[in-house]
């Protein structure tokens, strides 16, 4: 509205039907004055209803100073998106959530189901897992506060991604979490040797089969590690052999 701003009098003209040109105001003054906004702002709908056309000049979109705000807003922007790079050689960080092994293995069903299907999501985008099921970790002697509320003995929920592990952490509810680094992911995910087993119900009432005994171990470090070794075995191990290969593996044979 134009009683709300003093736009300048050069940048204000009034048009009138049938006049032979555009009546300017005076451009000496440097704003319009109190009263004239207010006229304006009051009666600006019986101009127009009377043939009155009132033109203010507003910046466009290819004016220096809109390009000028547009740029600093993208860099602001651009600022909060890119974070500075992290060094490789840094201790990496780690999320976990932990609870005692029969809650998170044998009561809290839908747990398996939550690993399982981010396990098949990675699976269908190519992504390299990040999470990994640890019994009994080492790291635990780092937070004594947690290791005196655990039942034993323990499993943790271990990744490098924070949000999810908050995410399964509300999913779960009744669990631990907390965070540390590590040199390496052997030290993160390093373990206590413990046999895990839990007693079979002595009656099943749920319309769906229990879950095995073991199915935990699909997501272990030890399993991790024989599937990434098993790849670079099977990756090491291709060649393309040419035509002479086969016609002397083909004679060395027939010898």
């Amino acid at each position: 509205m134009l009683g709300a701003v003093g736009y300048s009098a050069s940048m204000v003209s009034v048009m009138m039907q049938g006049s032979p040109g555009p009546a300017l105001l005076p451009s000496s003054s440097k704003t319009l004055s109190p009263a004239l906004l207010s006229f304006f702002n009051f009666n600006q709908s019986c101009f127009l209803s009377k043939g009155l056309n009132l033109t203010i000049q507003r910046p466009t979109i290819s004016s220096p100073s809109f390009l000028k705000r547009v740029a600093a807003t993208a860099a602001d922007s651009n600022e909060l998106s890119y974070a500075d790079p992290v060094d490789e050689q840094s201790p990496k960080k780690y999320y976990f959530l932990i609870a005692n092994a029969k809650f998170m293995l044998d009561e809290e069903e839908h747990f398996k189901e939550q690993l399982f299907e981010r396990l098949r999501y990675y699976g269908e985008r190519d992504k390299e897992q990040d999470f990994w099921l640890v019994i009994e970790p080492k790291f635990l002697d780092k937070f004594p506060n947690i290791t005196k509320r655990l039942g034993r003995p323990a499993v943790a929920l271990v990744s490098t991604n924070g949000p999810w592990i908050t995410f399964m952490k509300l999913r779960l509810d009744r669990v631990l979490s907390e965070s540390f680094e590590a040199e390496s992911l052997e030290e993160a995910l390093a373990s206590n040797p413990t046999k895990i087993e839990f007693e079979k119900p002595e009656k099943w009432v749920a319309p769906y089969p229990k879950y095995e005994y073991g199915w935990w171990e699909a997501f272990l470090p030890k399993a991790y590690a024989a599937k990434e070794s098993k790849f670079s075995a099977i990756s090491g191990s291709l060649s393309v052999k040419t035509k002479p290969d086969l016609e002397e593996e083909k004679w060395k044979s027939a010898e």
